[in-house]
This record gives C-alpha cells, structure tokens and sequence, in this order.
C-alpha cells in the first residue's frame, strides 16, 4: 500500500471536531486505524491526540510562536511536482527538528519546518500548527483514543489501558493491539527504566468516612510537601522519574547514592516522595525544592544547600515480578523487607478516626500537606483515581491553569502579577477567578518570564498564553458567578505553590469545582 497522505489524518481532525458524540469519535478513530501499515500507526496515534512523543521521551520542539508566525507569513511554495505530506514524514521532521542541536540548530529547525509548511494545504497546515503547539481540541483525549483503539483492534478496553499503564507509550500499544491483538496486549509487562504512571488519589474531607469506604480500616500516610518520584534499578544503575514521567536523575544524585547504598535488592521499581530539607530537619518549600529538580548545572553544590530527604511509600517491582496486582498490605510488607525503617512513609493502620486526627495533626505540625489514606487490599492502578487511595488535606485547594495575565501596577509594575485561572472543561479552559497574591518577589520575576514565553496575543493590559503553566490555588469559598463563562468565581484565592511538576492534563476538572461547590451547603442553607 502506498504512505497514507497526512491530509487524510488533517481531514480526519475535521471530522472529529465537529463530531459531539463520543461513540462516533470512536468509531472515527478505529476505522482510520485500521487503514493505516503497521508502521504508520504510532506516529499516527500520537498525532491525533497533540503529542510528538511518549510522555517520558525528554525530547522538545523548542519551537515558539515568534519562529511560528515568521514560518506562515512567508507563505506556502508547493509546486505540482512536490509529493503529498504523508503522517511518516511529517512525524520523521517533527523528530528532527527535535534533535536538531549545537550551532545553526535554530535556522535548521526554522528550515525543517519552513519544508514542512510549504507542502502543506491549508487544512494541513492548521493541524501542523496545533500539533506543534499541543492544542488539537479535536474531543480526542488519551481515554478517547483508548477507546478507538480497543474498538479497532477487536480488544478489551481493559486490556488497552493496561498496557498504557506499564509503557506510558500510547502510539506502542496501538502498534501492538493492531497488529498482534489481545494475546499481544496481555504479553506487555513493565520495562526497566521506563516509568509507569502514578496511581492517584481521590480528594476527601472527613476521614471517618474513608474509614468507612475502605471497610472499617485502613493504612494513613504522610502526605508529605514533596516531589513524587519512581526510582528504577537494575544491578548498579539508578534512574529517577518524576510525577510527569521526566528523567530527572542528573539533578538527584543524593537519592541514586542513598539507593545503593541502602535499598537491599538491585532489581526494583520503588515509589517514594523527595523533600527539600532546612534547618531542624523540617521541610522546606516546594519551590525550594523544584530548585533541586531543575538543576543541571552545579548540582552538587544544589545538593549541599539543599538536602532531600526521602520517604518511600510502594514498591512496583522486585526481582522480576510485578506487583501492582497485589494487595498494598503485601506491597508494603514486601518494601519493609528491602528498605530500611528510617526510609519509609510515617504510617499508622486504624479504625479510629480519634487516632487518625491526632496522626493528621503529627503530619500539619511536622510541616507536610496532610495524610493519604490507602485500602489495604487496593492494588496498584497505574493512571488511574479512584476510591482506593485518598488525599486528605485540612484546607482546600484546586491545581489551576493560568490562561492569561494582567500587568502589574505600584509595586508590581513590571510583572505579570493578575493572574487568570482556569479549570479544565473538556478540551477547553474556563477562567474561575484571579488573584495577584501568594508569589514572592522572586516567583513573580519568574513568571512573568515564563508566561511571556507562553504568549499567543496581547492587550495593552493583559497577555494571552497557551495553557501550560499549573498553579495550586488555596480559597475560602466557590460562588456561582455570572461574569465567567464557567458559571464559578473563586473567593479570596491566592496561590500557595507553582506545581512545576504538573502539566494541564493534571489541572482540576470544571466537574470537581462543581463538586467543591455543592459540598459547601453541607453545613451552609442555600438562598431560597
């Protein structure tokens, strides 16, 4: 068969843009799998839902939108000889002009993609850019596209989601469930040094009643005021993954030393928290701490003013056998034996919601974030939240997606300070309030840099930006809201922390702030 052109996937984009209903996205997105050679299909995959490369593949673009805009206003040169685009060409120089580095890497990159666009069709062209930028708003999120590839490959769902757990690598598993089907899929197992997704936490705010879904008893942990990270080791290598997947191991050389030298197996996959530690001992800011996570030069000095302290909380894997089937009783028995008292998670299992108050107090006073209440039998679902583990925390937050800015005035002038904050809503992102407070002189210089790096257009008092930024927000109430398009304003919201280790895929919902909102007439009377 010949190369599929790529305007038959920008053709597709189309369709699935003005297509509502989930079940005919699917069915979309199956049938055009199925057309597709089997080499086609994870790059296909993966451009369908805005993404170049799998979540842990360190590679960028570094392509912003001044080269972007230089790009189309010069304008499109196809000729009637050129060949059609097709989806393995266009994702090969999607990959060059990742790894284009070192001197003339720029004009390389602006050359590659100048190439690009001159053979694209309008239509093309649109779908180029919005790849490029990560913004395809086409209704076709990961689980959408889980969807149409079970759908196309005669598969179980279940068995799709698998084993995008274990490889992180959606475009892989379309490759495999389309060309070796189900007994393929179930073939899939964990690779060393190649991060699982995290298991995640539903939110919950009274604690007799986790007590009660997890059957009358349950293990608390420390919520610690951290870093996530996925620790793999093979004999003596040691590699490090963050929450997002990213190789973060230059930067902690402390945590690869501290693993060798006291964690007794040299085949395991642990899970664990990192926190910056200053003076008594006791935590330091998150900012702090992602100090430490992007460093790359002079990392030792960073390590001296900044120690981590680590807290390891599951292990994944142990001397060839995967664990995430077995219940967090017997993981947790399994990572007593491996690492040493003083290396895991403060932890009480109780019954008594009096006792675990007082372990929730120990936690807020030892300066961490709250507890995680976990079900003794959960397994471990890579991806995935529900009522299995919870986070408890006294005071409310949302994780938030800054979408615009105001410029600053008095004190502020110069900065971006007014932030505009956003929760997911689909593909889009609704504005549920501003705030200028909680940054410090410093954050405020910070972000004011990295969201003009973000910008897509600009008033004379507000810049415009491509939501990436993720900021956890503290507020005293929800109100209903007819100024914002989302139906909500925030009260009294001030930021508490920049999660640099959150992308917008991990804001909060529209849906949980709905959530949050009606929780507040527990105990309030509504207007009549």
């Amino acid at each position: 068969m010949p190369p599929t052109p790529f305007s038959d996937l920008a053709e597709l984009c189309a369709t699935l843009e003005a297509t509502t209903k989930q079940k005919e996205k699917t069915r979309l997105l199956a049938a055009f799998l199925r057309r597709l050679e089997p080499g086609e299909i994870a790059p296909a995959v993966l451009l369908i839902v805005g993404f170049i490369f799998p979540e842990f593949d360190p590679r960028t673009l570094e392509v912003g939108w001044r080269t972007m805009r230089r790009v189309l206003e010069g304008g499109r040169q196809t000729t009637l000889t050129e060949e059609p685009l097709t989806i393995l060409r266009v994702h090969r120089t999607l990959e060059e002009i990742a790894e284009a580095s070192g001197p003339g890497s720029r004009r390389l990159k602006e050359g590659l993609l100048e190439g690009l666009i001159s053979r694209a069709g309008p239509r093309e062209a649109e779908v180029l850019v919005r790849i490029i930028f990560g913004e395809m708003r086409i209704g076709v999120s990961e689980g959408v596209m889980m969807e149409g590839i079970a759908e196309a490959a005669g598969a179980a769902p279940s068995l799709v989601r698998r084993a995008l757990m274990l490889t992180g690598d959606l475009g892989e598993v379309a490759r495999t469930a389309l060309t070796e089907g189900e007994e393929g899929l179930r073939r899939v197992g964990v690779r060393m040094f190649v991060p699982l997704k995290p298991m995640l936490a539903a939110m919950a705010y009274d604690i007799g009643e986790v007590i009660e879904v997890h059957g009358g008893r349950t293990a608390f942990e420390y919520k610690f005021d951290g870093a996530r990270i996925q620790i793999h080791r093979r004999g003596d290598r040691v590699r490090v993954y963050s929450r997002r997947l990213s190789d973060v191991t230059e930067s902690l050389p402390d945590i690869v030393d501290l693993v060798l030298r006291r964690i007794s197996s040299d085949d395991v996959i642990l899970e664990g928290e990192a926190v910056a530690i200053g003076e008594g001992g006791r935590p330091l800011p998150f900012q702090d701490l992602m100090r430490r996570f992007t460093r790359v030069h002079d990392v030792a000095e960073m390590a001296e003013r900044i120690p981590l302290r680590l807290h390891l909380f599951d292990v994944l894997y142990l001397d060839r056998r995967l664990l995430i089937d077995e219940p967090y009783e017997e993981r947790w028995r399994l990572l007593e034996a491996v690492s040493p008292g003083d290396l895991l998670a403060e932890r009480i299992v109780t019954g008594d919601p009096a006792e675990a108050e007082v372990f929730l107090r120990r936690a807020i006073e030892a300066g961490h974030e709250g507890l995680m209440a976990k079900r003794l039998d959960s397994r471990y679902t890579p991806g995935l939240r529900g009522k299995r583990w919870f986070k408890i925390k006294p005071a409310e937050t949302l994780d938030l997606v800054i979408v615009a800015a105001d410029w600053g005035y008095g004190r502020r002038t110069g900065w971006l300070s007014n932030y505009h904050l956003a929760a997911r809503d689909g593909d889009e992102f609704r504005v549920i309030g501003k705030t200028f407070k909680g940054l410090t002189d410093e954050e405020f210089e910070w972000m004011t840099r990295r969201l003009q790096g973000l910008k897509v257009r600009e008033t004379p008092q507000t810049v415009y930006v491509r939501p990436e930024v993720v900021v956890e927000v503290a507020f005293n109430e929800i109100q209903r809201s007819p100024h914002y398009r989302s139906g909500f304003a925030l009260r009294f919201a001030r930021v508490t922390r920049i999660r640099r280790d959150k992308g917008p895929g991990d804001a909060d919902t529209l849906d949980r702030v709905r959530e949050l909102y009606e929780k507040q007439f527990r105990y309030k009377a509504r207007m009549a």
